[in-house]
């Protein structure tokens, strides 16, 4: 039967949780606490799978899921994701990047069911743990779940985009809601030196803080797709165009469609395909953004290079 101990064992294979403290946390933090239901993607849909299903092969299911690496869909609504605990790989990644030390403080952006959350009280105690959804149903979930693990960090429903104010500073702040822009707030909130690990565009960036109007980081080499934050705009202004005249094996390269991501407000496919092309298909780690007080930009190789796109 899957278990917590096999599924950190398949996370481990693939080079993630490196840090025996972060194994730790996976292995004695019980998924299971944080997903009673998930959903299930279905013909046409979603099927709902629980905990308490008066079926055995049912509730079997359920924690057969739970235990597998990948993410589960923890709140539908009309027919719409808002809500999933993430691919847990994917969660080791970023909580090493993060690099916590031992008296960290850390914001989590995106709740979800807890269990990252959850992961974090383990590793540094609740009392340097925040975590900040919007939507008050979400975060009563996560407070239970966190109570019944044995957690108790700050569970504040709010804006996400807002940071937190009232627990900071923070030395590191986590994002897991998929973001157009970086919010200033979480700048003004973070210490000089800390980081800031969020999704942008289809990758992940770690952004370092020098202070409350200056960062500065770079793209790590994981995709990254995540529910979108709510409450915050998310009209980014994106153009439309065509890929009719862009080469099919631009079409099926990741790295290709990351740069469209990046850039859609400026270039049109055929620039992207252009620049992609003759700078050598380059992979995530090429890329950064930079945040020098009202201005930010995105770029490749470097923050003065020739290649660098405004950002929102």
């Amino acid at each position: 039967m899957p278990d917590a101990t096999g599924l950190v064992q398949e996370i481990a294979a693939d080079g993630s949780l490196t840090d025996p403290r972060w194994r730790a946390a996976f292995t004695e933090v019980p998924r299971e606490l944080f997903v009673p239901y998930y959903y299930a993607p279905a013909l046409g849909g979603y099927e709902r799978l629980w905990r308490d299903d008066p079926d055995r092969r049912g509730r079997q299911r359920w924690h057969d899921g739970v235990y597998q690496d990948v993410p589960l869909a923890t709140r539908v609504r009309d027919g719409e994701l808002i809500s999933s605990s993430s691919q847990p790989s994917l969660m080791a990644r970023m909580l090493e990047y993060l690099d916590v030390r031992d008296d960290s403080r850390v914001l989590e952006i995106g709740t979800g069911p807890g269990y990252n959350a959850g992961l974090l009280c383990h590793r540094l105690s609740d009392a340097r743990v925040t975590t900040v959804d919007i939507d008050p149903d979400i975060t009563e979930d996560a407070r239970r779940h966190l109570e019944a693990a044995g957690f108790h960090p700050h569970v504040v429903t709010g804006d996400g985009a807002l940071g937190c104010p009232e627990h900071s500073p923070y030395d590191r702040i986590i994002v897991t809601v998929g973001m157009p822009t970086i919010p200033d707030a979480w700048l003004r909130q973070c210490v000089p030196g800390g980081l800031i690990v969020t999704p942008l565009a289809t990758g992940l960036l770690a952004l370092h803080v020098t202070d409350a109007t200056h960062a500065s980081g770079r793209f790590l080499p994981t995709p990254a797709f995540f529910v979108p934050l709510r409450g915050h705009s998310q009209d980014a202004g994106l153009t439309e165009g065509t890929f009719a005249d862009v080469p099919t094996d631009a079409l099926r390269e990741d790295s290709f469609h990351f740069l469209r991501a990046l850039s859609e407000q400026w270039l049109g496919p055929n620039e992207a395909y252009t620049l992609w092309h003759n700078e050598g298909r380059p992979a995530r780690p090429r890329y950064g953004v930079t945040i020098d007080g009202e201005d930010r930009w995105a770029w490749l190789d470097s923050p003065e290079g020739p290649h660098r796109w405004p950002i929102p």
